[in-house]
């Protein structure tokens, strides 16, 4: 008989028991980055359906949708109910309050997952290493300033296998794109918060009365990054310059 304070992959019976018919001790974390369009969402979406169908039971979880709180969306228009990550959610006890109600949770689909807190990244590991939980994470490496978010960084230096998503998506030259640019009212940002939500048309924030701003992202490769160029449509509308 397993203790209560035994974790299932301490006792292989205990697994059987729980439905989970893997006879092994241990998840893994894995952790699949790219720029944006390069398909995470869309390959997050097809992870959960290929475990889903082979009898799995898992939990998907996404953070500053597009679509809003409490849905993974794509841009090619897939989308699925998620559990909306915030801040202060502690993922660690979001699975084990599934459990204690008698529910499996063999599996974690983590979209966005660079938008995760440090503090979140470790709750996943920690799921892996001493309840076998698989976790799935897809999220960006670098933000516009091509800087690592500090979610992303810790799941380089923590994940079991790290998977650059093959997709391949093109800068406006046609060299690969590897870079997310923040265009604000027509401009490359240089400055300003790490986390803005793009391609809403406005960003939420400006104050009553003033103007509304426009903020969208696009994918450059690493040389037009640096320089700031946007391609010839933008250059034509004399929409260079840095904000």
């Amino acid at each position: 008989m397993t203790s209560s304070t035994q974790t299932l992959d301490e006792d292989p019976a205990a697994c059987v028991a729980a439905g989970d018919s893997r006879l092994r001790r241990g998840g893994s974390l894995k952790f699949f980055y790219g720029p944006m369009d390069c398909g995470k969402s869309t390959l997050a979406l097809q992870m959960d359906y290929n475990h889903a169908r082979q009898g799995r039971r898992g939990l998907v979880l996404t953070t500053i949708d597009r679509a809003g709180p409490g849905r993974l969306s794509t841009r090619i228009g897939l989308g699925k109910e998620a559990v909306d990550v915030g801040a202060d959610l502690d993922i660690r006890g979001l699975v084990r309050q599934r459990w204690a109600q008698g529910i499996r949770v063999d599996y974690l689909i983590c979209d966005e997952a660079s938008f995760y807190t440090v503090a979140q990244i470790e709750q996943l590991a920690d799921l892996v290493d001493t309840s076998d939980v698989d976790v799935y994470a897809f999220g960006l490496a670098t933000d516009f300033r091509t800087s690592l978010f500090p979610a992303a960084q810790r799941l380089f230096e923590l994940a079991d296998e790290v998977t650059r998503v093959q997709v391949e998506v093109l800068c406006w030259c046609g060299r690969p794109g590897l870079l997310n640019a923040r265009v604000v009212n027509g401009g490359i940002a240089r400055e300003g918060d790490q986390v803005v939500i793009g391609d809403t048309g406005t960003d939420g924030g400006s104050p009553e009365g003033a103007p509304e701003v426009d903020v969208r992202y696009q994918v450059l490769c690493r040389r037009h990054h640096r320089v700031g160029d946007l391609g010839p449509a933008a250059r034509a509308e004399g929409q260079l310059r840095l904000v």
